[in-house]
């Protein structure tokens, strides 16, 4: 009996050292916490004064960009019925009804055919000149913002990178500061907020130039529109010539 009595003392402390040697393992094996996820508020902030100016960029270039797109959409409207009402009134001789036509319209071609209209009696050259002259004056007028929004595009990623190189430059400045004590927990955050203005920077000039290139597209289409007019009116000025 007393032989047993020490077979099981030596089976309870060999299965009390195994349970000891194994708890460790399991507790390593735990997962770690999840981290709480940032929401794009925090991320903001800790990019910093870089953030203030890349809003303000969007925010601009959102502006200019639905501004012009109502301005050109209002412009690339065509009436069917125009041209052939400015014909009926040339051949007529009513002149006076022609341009009050195209006051009312009140589209880009429209002020062209009008510059075109007081130019009659003129040589066909200085018609044409001063309808180009009028062509270019809306063209410009269409385009006003775009050099914004092309700046906005090439600038914001520039201006991105600049707020990374500065965080960069901080965090490893707070490391060396830091010495043997730095972790690489304090490494990886100071990169992470460094990068948000990269992000951020991208974004803003991603948007910028996809505004630009739609606003680019529409000012052609009224450019095409108003070369067609101006094709149209002066076929109609050489008509009684050719007959």
């Amino acid at each position: 009996m007393l032989f047993l009595q020490e077979i099981a003392a030596i089976a309870a402390d060999s299965a009390a050292a195994a349970a000891s040697a194994i708890s460790p393992v399991a507790a390593a094996a735990e997962p770690a916490p999840a981290p709480e996820p940032l929401s794009l508020w925090q991320l903001c902030v800790e990019g910093g004064w870089v953030m203030i100016l890349l809003a303000l960029l969007l925010v601009i270039s959102i502006y200019v960009f639905v501004e012009r797109f109502i301005v050109t959409y209002k412009a690339a409207r065509y009436d069917e019925g125009f041209m052939k009402r400015i014909k009926d009134y040339i051949h007529d001789g009513e002149t006076e009804s022609a341009l009050n036509l195209c006051k009312a319209n009140g589209s880009p071609y429209s002020r062209l055919i009008a510059k075109g209209i007081t130019r009659i009696g003129r040589p066909m050259n200085d018609v044409l000149v001063a309808i180009e002259n009028t062509g270019n004056l809306e063209v410009a007028a269409l385009s006003k913002g775009l050099p914004w929004l092309a700046t906005t595009a090439a600038g914001a990623p520039m201006l991105g990178f600049l707020g990374t190189v500065i965080g960069m430059v901080q965090a490893f400045y707070s490391i060396a500061s830091a010495g043997t004590a730095a972790s690489i927990g304090d490494f990886a955050g100071g990169i992470y907020t460094a990068l948000v203005t990269t992000v951020a920077g991208l974004i803003v000039g991603i948007a910028a130039m996809f505004a630009y290139n739609v606003l680019v597209a529409r000012i052609n289409k009224v450019m095409n529109m108003m070369e067609a007019r101006t094709m149209e009116f002066m076929d109609l000025l050489n008509e009684p010539a050719s007959v």
